[in-house]
């Protein structure tokens, strides 16, 4: 009985022996809707036996419920999981799954194909190897498989499947599949892809996806399966720099400082010399650490805590890398930009730049241009809407250590997400760093902010009118610097409408010129405080956003924000430039407060109740804040 039982462990080692050695391919299905991708993955399972008894009962059960093929086993159930993908009969969020084979183990993403979830496909592509597009041989080739091809291509896949599906529901006639295999081709020969290899297939009656089909005995090529199982990828991470993004700084107690992280690329040794690019600090390993105890050797993919021979700085969001092959630090780069939000990019606008486990503040200080995914021509844009492609330049609060995308695709990409909603609103691969970053430095002066300020007796400050047009602020501004005067103050009143005759004259009402227009008076305010004077900013300035951009220019305490909070009502009876009777009738577009939002401030310093308080009490009210703060 002891040796039976030995033999049944000695055969189990074995077993899982060979499964840890078997390769790993992970790869996507995308392409239109209704092409097919979730039964093609869902046939491919149960034809390659890969589903449990209570799975294959739930499916039986589910296919007479809710399935489309009139009671009929219908695969797709076996991948939409959500309650409106059943319903709806759609793919909404990826699901993966895992399968293996006597050759390889497999994950695969099987992915939405409606233009509105067309985020969902980024993230399932972001970590395949290999794409899978499937095109309805009734419909040939459409919008979404453009866009998805190009997105695969953008991603870094190199591996393409061209599985024209449905082959059934055109009599399995191999002119239709030529010619859409010859139009694949043209289109996809400006992409960047290494191999196309075209199938023809039908999912739901298993045809060429195990086997190959009796159905197309003119098919001579492989079927998906042998395919998968055979083709080769080639980026091979481990032969990449050694790269360990910092998630966790593991302190458990005096003794012990490491630092913990997923291993991106390369492989690292005890011994080794290490270097945090963005500081230039360097060591060598002293230890690799895992849940099984230390190592001599990490590799890519691997989750590992390094400790070093000295005390350097390094932090949650630093990476460590290879002191002879480092990567990029830069502030600004150029990168390609999937806008995922249905609100549009605003150029000049901040958001919250996702880099692995670093974060930092960015701006697209310019959009170069989008890319047509239909043609992949070049076009000119001033923003990108929802699913819309663009290239941009990006400038960042700080320098982050990074690889072109091209060269590792795990250290070479980030994410967008919102300041204020939290959303992730794009994600963006990069091409290189802009090196004129490296030719501009701050240049030191002796007089500084301080002297100046003494010299006038006052201490710097911005104070931001902000409110709708007709609210009385640029009056109420005027008063104010006006009193500043009679004590002696040295001021500077910057107003919407004069800006606009100079510095801003080239920008005109949309959201993203309006967010352009406050970016440049906030910086312009900044100089200004700089050189010690009380600056006062009276823009609508809608966006809060953008006032909180200004505010951050600002050092603690010295930005005031000054709510004239005037009922629209009002503003309309005042209306002396006649601008709310035109915007009612259409003839001016994006006014503020009629067809374009105004966002009202959640914590402004001082309130004005613009319909209540007059002009002169008004600005007591704000000199009398002044003086209470210090600042007069």
């Amino acid at each position: 009985m002891g040796k039976a039982l030995d033999n049944t462990n000695s055969e189990i080692d074995e077993y899982l022996r060979s499964q840890e050695q078997k390769g790993m391919l992970r790869f996507i299905t995308c392409g239109s809707v209704d092409d097919g991708k979730s039964t093609l993955i869902g046939r491919l399972l149960w034809d390659s036996k890969m589903l449990f008894e209570d799975q294959i009962a739930t499916l039986a059960s589910e296919s007479k419920r809710v399935g489309t093929q009139g009671g009929n086993l219908d695969y797709a159930l076996l991948l939409d999981g959500l309650q409106a993908e059943r319903e709806q009969g759609i793919t909404i969020d990826v699901a993966y799954r895992f399968f293996a084979t006597d050759k390889r183990k497999f994950i695969v993403a099987d992915t939405p194909g409606h233009e509105q979830y067309t985020r969902n496909m980024v993230t399932g592509a972001s970590t395949a190897d290999l794409a899978v597009i499937l095109i309805d041989a009734r419909k040939g080739i459409l919008t979404q498989t453009m866009r998805h091809s190009f997105l695969v291509s953008l991603l870094g896949i190199k591996n393409v499947i061209l599985a024209v599906n449905k082959m059934d529901l055109v009599d399995y006639d191999n002119h239709v599949f030529n010619k859409i295999v010859q139009e694949y081709n043209e289109f996809a020969a400006e992409l960047d892809f290494n191999a196309v290899t075209p199938i023809p297939l039908s999912a739901l009656a298993g045809d060429n996806i195990i086997a190959h089909s009796e159905n197309m005995r003119w098919y001579q090529g492989p079927t998906l399966l042998s395919h998968l199982e055979d083709v080769q990828v080639d980026e091979d991470l481990e032969d990449k720099p050694f790269r360990l993004p910092v998630q966790w700084v593991n302190r458990p107690n005096l003794d012990f400082r490491g630092f913990s992280g997923t291993v991106a690329s390369g492989s690292i040794h005890i011994g080794d010399g290490i270097v945090e690019p963005a500081s230039g600090q360097t060591s060598t390993v002293k230890d690799i650490v895992t849940f099984d105890g230390s190592q001599e050797t990490a590799y890519a993919g691997q989750a590992i805590t390094i400790t070093l021979n000295d005390e350097i700085d390094i932090s949650r969001g630093d990476t460590l890398c290879a002191l002879q092959d480092r990567p990029v630090t830069a502030d600004q780069f150029e990168a390609k930009l999937v806008w995922m939000s249905s609100e549009e990019l605003l150029p000049g606008r901040n958001y919250i730049l996702k880099m692995g486990a670093n974060t930092s503040t960015a701006r697209v200080s310019a959009l170069k241009y989008k890319i047509n995914v239909n043609t992949l021509e070049h076009t000119a844009a001033k923003t990108l809407a929802l699913n819309e492609i663009g290239v941009c330049n990006f400038a960042l609060d700080k320098a982050v250590s990074f690889d072109a995308y091209g060269e590792n695709r795990k250290t070479g990409s980030f994410i967008l997400i919102d300041r204020f909603t939290n959303e992730t609103v794009g994600a963006g691969v990069i091409d290189f760093a802009l090196r004129r970053a490296e030719n501009i430095h701050w240049q030191s002066v002796d007089i500084d902010k301080k002297a100046r300020a003494e010299q006038k007796s006052q201490q710097p400050a911005v104070l931001w009118f902000t409110g709708l047009s007709g609210s009385g602020k640029s009056t109420i501004a005027n008063q104010v610097e006006k009193k500043l005067h009679i004590m002696g103050k040295h001021t500077y009143l910057l107003d919407g409408d004069n800006v606009r005759h100079g510095l801003n004259k080239d920008l005109g009402f949309t959201d993203a010129d309006r967010v352009e227009n406050i970016r440049r008076v906030g910086e312009t305010a900044k100089l200004f405080a700089d050189a010690g004077l009380i600056t006062l900013v009276s823009f609508i300035s809608p966006f809060r956003s953008e006032r909180q951009m200004a505010r951050n220019l600002m050092e603690e305490r010295e930005f005031l924000e000054v709510f004239v909070d005037t009922p629209l009502e009002i503003c309309e009876e005042r209306d002396i430039k006649g601008l709310y009777a035109k915007a009612r009738a259409g003839e001016i577009k994006n006014f503020t407060g009629i067809d374009s939002a105004y966002e009202t401030p959640e914590n402004a310093e001082i309130i004005i109740e613009g319909g209540k308080l007059s002009v002169e009490a008004a600005a007591d009210v704000i000199i009398e804040t002044l003086k209470e703060k210090g600042i007069i």
